[in-house]
Order: structure tokens, then sequence, then C-alpha cells
């Protein structure tokens, strides 16, 4: 069976090789390829899925080496893959929830001319999240990861002939650029300090390695993880990214590039349990970018950006639980899992509004669209009830066993975690109803555009409902499933688990997150469901006014670095032109003038040099007589 392990990653790469490289003749049938393609590479997921629940939980992790990558004396890097509990996991949620975005851009991208391109492009992503997660060493899982940020460029930038989408493309490669570097500079310490990047060994002797050296590992993987999965101070790329095409930000967003932090994260668990202040920093990102990207969503009309401001929390949630060790390595898969089926559907459901909507983003010019989009509507909605944690539902289970593994964390810190995992839920619930009540209900305030043409919304095709309907399914049921199949003892000889002691009983965590949950829709319904909403946004307080431009996150990038490094360009150009080329430019023109003064000795007058050799030797004779005469 190891066998087939290359084949995950190899299906969907060959499906990229084939759509960019050949030509406009794959035009009618391209997408058909890439979708058979992603399917095939979740089909082989199922099988050694099958055969791996045939085995003893010790004797799960299979491993296949295709070659020497890099073969030099003391530095050897393998093309190889480990195929554990952990990794299967990833690989399903990839490729399955990879292919139904596949099916969907069927129908998404029907009249786009480079629809074969775009295909070939997902089909890209996909192998390099596949090789991602797949990789047994830190090299070859670093090559999936700027694989993964070269698609997105792609991906993002897809429509370049909008300047917002091209320069959004550059953004997120540009931020990426920056916690790329943490990875680098991990990989680094790990061979310098272990001799080798592979998992085993270098996972394996953390507990002869020094404190210092493995929080120092710890603090670049997380600022990897940061870039990656758009955590606080990394963040700001993640909203423009929404100027891709729709079917982008669902695989970007649920299943993919958001989630590569947080594996990192749990596959370096080893590390960071013994590295406390690396861990602590962990939990304090997530619980920042947790709110951060709460409070954002609460202000963003754009229901995709809406979106994206959940996914930044939601992903904080996963961080945070990361971060609490073995007491929540575990839910911060499983909220990982459950959180790709919901978040797909909603970013698939908003693509369908938009579908009927002739792309209009905006939420205030919805209104009431559950009359004319009723699939949509139903699967929206069970994806909204599951990521504000509906009793029942996906984001119930997951949620709440984060917000137990915070309390569980003990003392004040686990009193602060807490709070902030109860605070997030009441702000999702009221963010993310927001969303439902300015889409689906009241009445309906969309208008005929500059060209007289007005939105007639409709059900998007059977392509586009299809995989809306299967993801719906996985919102309302994933989480009961995992909860009841035994999800802890399936992740648990991966990265280990433990209790922790709670000071609240899980009823009181249970109660306190379903109040939570009423309070934050209750809000919402006051102030959207109750009253009319304005087509033009009020100007709005001066938190909501920072919040529509993302807590001035740019704001803050452009002042710090780009004025800042600006200023500090100058300066050093000043220092150079007033310095260094002084010194040099100085000590040049003192040469010439003392060699122009003594060209002046050399005129070629035989006189001259008479009167020289005189002169020279009385100089000399009166120095002799001198001398003698003391």
């Amino acid at each position: 069976m190891e066998n087939l392990i290359a084949l995950l990653v190899g299906a969907p790469l060959l499906g990229a090789a084939v759509l960019l490289c050949g030509g406009r003749r794959l035009d009618r049938i391209g997408h058909w390829i890439g979708t058979l393609l992603a399917a095939v590479s979740f089909v082989i997921g199922l099988t050694l899925f099958a055969d791996m629940l045939g085995k003893a939980a010790d004797d799960r992790a299979l491993h296949q080496t295709l070659y020497t990558w890099i073969p030099v004396e003391g530095f050897q890097a393998d093309i190889a893959f480990q195929l554990d509990q952990l990794s299967m996991t990833f690989v399903l949620l990839i490729s399955g929830v990879g292919t139904l975005i596949h099916v969907y851009s069927i129908g998404y991208m029907e009249h786009d001319e480079r629809r074969r391109r775009f295909f070939g492009y997902l089909n890209l992503f996909v192998a390099a999240m596949l090789l991602l997660v797949l990789a047994d060493n830190y090299l070859l899982l670093y090559f999936g990861w700027e694989g993964v940020g070269l698609a997105s460029y792609l991906l993002i930038g897809f429509w370049q002939h909008k300047p917002t989408a091209a320069t959004a493309a550059k953004k997120a490669f540009l931020v990426n650029r920056v916690g790329d570097m943490g990875l680098s500079i991990a990989i680094m310490i790990m061979f310098t300090t272990f001799g080798t990047f592979a998992f085993g060994p270098v996972l394996g002797a953390t507990g002869e390695t020094s404190e210092g050296k493995l929080t120092a590992i710890g603090l670049m993987l997380l600022l990897a993880a940061c870039g990656k999965s758009a955590q606080v101070p990394l963040q700001s790329w993640l909203g423009d990214a929404m100027e891709g095409p729709t079917p982008v930000s669902a695989l970007i967003h649920a299943a993919t590039m958001v989630t590569a932090g947080v594996y990192l994260i749990v596959r370096s668990a080893d590390i960071f349990n013994a590295a406390p202040d690396a861990q602590l920093v962990v939990t304090v990102v997530g619980a920042v970018t947790l709110l951060f990207g709460a409070i954002v969503g609460c202000a963003k009309d754009d229901i995709k950006k809406a979106l994206a401001g959940s996914t930044m929390s939601q992903i904080g949630y996963m961080i945070l639980a990361a971060g609490l060790g073995p007491i929540g390595y575990v839910f911060a898969i499983m909220h990982l899992v459950t959180h790709g089926f919901f978040k797909a559907g909603l970013f698939l459901g908003a693509g369908s509004v938009m579908h009927g909507m002739n792309d209009e983003v905006d939420m205030r010019k919805y209104g009431g669209l559950r009359k004319y989009m009723p699939v949509t509507f139903v699967t929206f909605g069970l994806g909204y009830l599951a990521i504000i944690g509906f009793p029942g539902l996906s984001g119930f289970f997951s949620k709440d066993k984060i917000i137990e593994a915070a309390f569980a964390k003990g003392g004040a810190e686990g009193w602060i975690l807490g709070s902030v995992t109860l605070l997030g839920a009441a702000i999702t619930a009221y963010y993310m109803t927001r969303v439902m009540l300015m889409t689906f209900f009241g009445e309906k305030r969309w208008q005929a555009d500059a060209e007289g043409h007005e939105p007639h919304p409709h059900e998007s095709p059977r392509s586009m409902v299809i995989p809306m309907v299967l993801l719906a399914v996985g919102s309302v049921a994933g989480g009961a499933f995992f909860e009841f199949a035994g999800f802890v003892e399936w992740l648990e000889p991966v990265t280990g688990f433990a209790h922790g002691h709670s000071p609240l009983s899980a009823a009181a965590v249970t109660t306190a997150t379903v109040a939570v949950m009423v309070i934050g829709v209750g809000l919402a319904y006051l102030q959207y469901g109750r009253r009319p909403v304005p087509v033009v946004a009020p100007r709005g307080s001066l938190l909501t006014r920072a919040a529509r431009r993302d807590l001035l996150q740019d704001d803050f990038n452009h002042a710090v670095f780009v004025t800042g490094g600006t200023h500090l360009t100058r300066s050093l150009v000043y220092v150079d032109h007033s310095l260094v080329d002084g010194v040099v430019n100085g000590t040049a023109a003192a040469v010439g003038g003392l060699s122009g003064r003594l060209r002046k000795l050399q005129n070629g007058y035989a006189r001259s040099y008479a009167v020289s050799m005189f002169g020279g030797t009385a100089v000399l004779i009166a120095a002799t007589l001198l001398m003698r005469a003391v």
C-alpha cells in the first residue's frame, strides 16, 4: 500500500502539467481532466484510509522513499513520504473538499475563457498541499510550502486584468515570504543542531536538546504558521485574497493554505512540548487573532470579506488549541476538519449568491434572497448554524472542545484563555447572524446598475448546488461523527493527548457557550432583523470605522514598514553619499591634489633639475656639519 502514497501527489500534479502545458486544444475538456485527477487522489486516499483502519493503532504509519533528492556528504535529503493518522486526516480533507470545489468550479467558471488554466492552477494547489502534509522531512515540507505560496499567488491574481486582483496576489506573496523566512531559519537551526531534517530523528531528539534552541525553532515555526494561516501579525493578506474567484476563496480558506500553519505546529508537537515559552506565544497569537478576525468580520459589508474575517478568527481558535499542548492538539485538528466543511460551504454559498446577483458582493444590496435561492439559503444556513456552534451541528462539538481545553489549561491562564474563547463565540454568532440576515432576510435592496441592468437572482446550476449540499451534510454531521467515532483515539498515537484539569464541568462550559451564542444572535437580530438595513452604510463608531479598515493593519504596515523603510533607506543613502563617498572621494581628491603639486617639479628643464640637485646637496652638507658640531 505504501507504493500508492506518491500517487496522492502525482495525480493532481499530472493534471497541472497536462492542463498548463497541453495548450488550447484541451480547452473543451480541461475542467473534466482537472476534476477527474483530483477525484483520483481522493479515491486513493480512501483506499489507504481503509487499509489503515485494519491495522493496530501503533502500526498504521506508512513510509515511501522515491529517491535521494540531495546526496551530499554530511547533507542528505530524500523525496520521501510519511502517511500516518495526522497526514491521513489532511489527505482526506484536502482531496475530498478539493474535489468538491473542482466540481463547483465547472459551473462557476463556465464562461471564463481561461477555465483550463484555472483548473491547472487548482490541481497545482492541491498537489502542493498534499506534498506539504505527506513529506517525511522539513525540507520537503518546505518545498510543498513554497508550492502552496506559488499556487495561491496564481489563483488570487487569476483575474489579473483587475488591478485589485494583481495587487492582492502580490501582497499575499510578499507577506507570506516573511513567514517563509521563519521556516527556512527553523530548518537551518534544525540541521546545525540535529544534523538532519527528517521528522523522526528531529522530534525524537528534543529531550536531548537545550530549551533555548528548541524555543528558537518553535518561534520560527510559529512565524511561518502566522504567514500561511493569516495570524497576527502577518494577517493582512487574507482579506485582499478575496479578489480571486470564489472557488479559490473556498479552497484557500477551508481545506488548504490557511490550515498549513496549524498542521506545522501540531506536526512539531514534540518541539513545542519541550519549549514552554514558544508554546505560550502560540496561545497568545491564537487568542489575539481569534478576537481580531471576529471584530473585523463584524464590520464588513462585502460578504466574502466578512467570511475572510471569520476564517482568520476560526484559525485563531485552532492555533490557540495547538498552543495548549497535548490537551489541545487533537481538538485543533478536529475543528480544522469541521471548519473545512462549513467554511467551504459558506464560501461556495457566497459564490452562489454572487452568481445570481451579477457578481455583487455588497450585502447591503441583497435582502430577501431566501425566496429566490432556496437551496443556497438552506445549505448556507446549515453552515451558519455550524459555525456559530448551534447544538448538535459540527461546530458545536469541535469549538466546544477547544473552549473546554482552554479552561483546562488551569490557573489564571486558563481563565483568561477560556474567557477569550467564549467572547469569540459570542462575536462569531453576532457577525454570522448579521451576514445571514442581510443576505437572505428582509426586503430586497438590489437596484439597477449604471447601464440599467437589474439583478435577477436565481438558483445556481446543478454542478454548483451538489457540492454545496454535500458540504452542508458535513456541516451537520461531521462533529457528531468525530465525537462518537473516536477521533481522539485516532490521533492520539501521533499527537498525544491529556485531559487537563478544568475548573468547570463540561456541562457548565456547554451551557456558557450556548448562552453567549444566543446573546450574539439576539444582538444581531435586534440590529439587523428588526430594523431596515440601509443601502449605504452609516458612518458608525470609531471602532466600526477601524474594523472596516481591518483594524488599521494596512495603515500600521504602511506607517512602520513602507514609510519607515523609506526613511531608513533615505538615511542610508545620505550616510553613503556624505560619509562613505565623502571619505572615498576625499582621499582621491587629496591624492590628486598632491600629485598635481608634485607634478610641477617634473617640468623637463635641465636647469631646474641642476638647481634641485644643488639644493639637495647643500642641505645634506649642512645637516652633516650640524650633526658633527653637536
